[in-house]
């Protein structure tokens, strides 16, 4: 391994330990608040394991979202997860702090700082993959030798297109365009 290769393995090392960190003490910080929205409403038992109903689709919508970014897949359904408790997490500790700018700010911090750091680490694993070989999805279907050379004219901007309003009517006949822009059918 080259020099470059092992400080950016270091790096996102760096960056995992420091995300599991801000995640860990971000939920340490708002389990109280998360207990006290729940408390007016639900049993005494349950208020206790609240915090869980926020943070467990959390957390496994975000295993989901490290699976996915090893495997170079995209998970957008697990971010529109991450997003949402985030969201919610947030949006109940802002409710339970008092009515002032920095206490609304103070308490909308940890949610949002372990989101970022999450995210973070998210792009530092996608980086440190090498990217894999593109290969198209679906099978395309094969063209006719007039219609790829219509798709290669039009794609290299040579061609105007037949079908417009105002173009001159063909024919019928087949109009090939060669490589020097002479055009003959």
């Amino acid at each position: 391994m080259t020099l470059v290769q092992t400080g950016s393995l270091f790096t996102a090392a760096l960056v995992a330990a420091i995300a599991t960190v801000v995640s860990i003490l971000s939920g340490l910080a708002i389990c109280d608040a998360l207990r006290h929205s729940a408390a007016p409403q639900t049993a005494r038992e349950v208020v206790n394991w609240w915090p869980l109903l926020i943070y467990g689709p959390w957390m496994v919508a975000s295993l989901s979202i490290l699976r996915s970014a090893l495997h170079q897949r995209r998970a957008l359904h697990s971010w529109s997860i991450v997003l949402l408790f985030s969201t919610l997490a947030t949006l109940l500790c802002v409710a339970q702090a008092p009515r002032t700018i920095a206490a609304g700010a103070a308490s909308a911090l940890p949610a949002v700082a372990a989101l970022a750091c999450f995210q973070q680490l998210v792009r530092q694993i996608t980086l440190t993959r090498p990217p894999r070989q593109a290969a198209p999805r679906h099978r395309t279907p094969s063209l006719s030798p007039t219609a790829q050379l219509k798709q290669t004219a039009t794609a290299a901007g040579r061609v105007q297109d037949r079908t417009a309003p105002g173009y001159p009517a063909t024919d019928n006949r087949t109009i090939r365009q060669t490589s020097h822009g002479h055009r003959f059918g």
